[in-house]
């Protein structure tokens, strides 16, 4: 048991299978209305601000309900880096059926980046 655990494609397949679950839920639960069991977002609740992430929910279920105009208005930002999140998530788990583990390598200036356009668009959201 402990070697399946231990394998490459363990850590991607659990994630597919931990998002499918989550898609199950959220098909059924629609987040523009209130008293789902959905959580809120900390930062929101601390502040009435929105977190660059802020809108994430409602936008997975416009897009499972195929409302890309309404996933679009939920948050611009993460429906452009969907499509790069999900080649990422891909290469892991191809990688990882090939017995071969797969570290995605960001770096400092890339990591600098994606805070800094975390931060822009956490203003720029607040601000429109």
């Amino acid at each position: 048991m402990r070697r399946r655990l231990t394998h490459p494609a363990a850590a991607p397949i659990g994630l597919l299978l931990a998002g499918l679950a989550g898609c199950v839920y959220l098909w059924g639960t629609n987040p523009h209305e209130s008293g789902s069991l959905l959580p809120r977002c900390p930062f929101n609740w601390l502040t009435g601000l929105d977190c660059p992430a802020c809108g994430g929910t409602r936008m997975t279920y416009d897009l499972l309900h195929v409302d890309l105009v309404a996933a679009w208005h939920d948050n611009a930002a993460l429906l452009l880096v969907t499509p790069l999140v999900a080649v990422l998530v891909a290469r892991w788990l191809v990688e990882g059926l090939r017995g071969r583990r797969y570290r995605f390598r960001l770096g400092a200036r890339g990591t600098a980046s994606v805070l800094l356009l975390a931060a822009v668009w956490g203003v720029t959201r607040n601000l429109w």
